[in-house]
């Protein structure tokens, strides 16, 4: 296996954009609880991404909207999302995939999100795709190790190493 196949951070971009999924996807459907308000950054410039041309403009390579009273008909799908904001007194529906987004945050709760949108191709992202498990089955067996590489040079036990992390500490 080379080093390459463990693509650490396109998997973690892929979890990041679940997160963001998962909330727009609730508020979509029950609305936004409490002072909870999202800060959306997108590039304005990504496949995929609708916006009227006079925003386009304002705004050529990123666009920061805020989801908090006044946005009507957020649809999510696996994508991307869309919503009705009102610019200069008009509604405007922006379509905003997922891979577009750069930033999220909410700050009712002090949480937020920098994604690196990392691009890859169709076929990067089908090499990556994790397969289901579909039964207990599918997994393979974890092969443990023999005894001989549990042990020391004398024939005890191997322990974990203990390390002092006064070193570290502000004093």
């Amino acid at each position: 296996m080379d080093d390459e196949s463990l693509r650490y951070d396109l998997w973690i971009e892929e979890a990041l954009r679940q997160v963001i999924h998962r909330a727009l996807e609730m508020t979509a459907a029950e609305g936004l609880p409490g002072d909870h308000h999202f800060y959306v950054t997108f590039r304005t410039n990504a496949a995929g991404v609708e916006v009227p041309p006079y925003l386009r403009a304002q705004h050529p390579d990123e666009m920061t909207i805020v989801l908090q009273h006044q946005f009507e008909n957020l649809t999510v799908d696996a994508e991307g999302f869309s919503v009705s904001l009102r610019f200069n007194g008009t509604p405007e529906l922006l379509v905003i995939p997922f891979e577009a987004v750069t930033s999220f945050a909410d700050p009712s709760v002090n949480f937020g999100l920098q994604l690196k949108t990392v691009d890859m191709d169709d076929a990067e992202f089908e090499e990556l795709a994790i397969d289901p498990v579909n039964s207990i089955e599918d997994l393979e067996p974890i092969q443990e190790k023999p005894a001989a590489d549990m042990t020391d040079e004398d024939g005890k036990p191997k322990t974990g190493e203990v390390i002092a992390l006064d070193a570290f500490r502000k004093k």
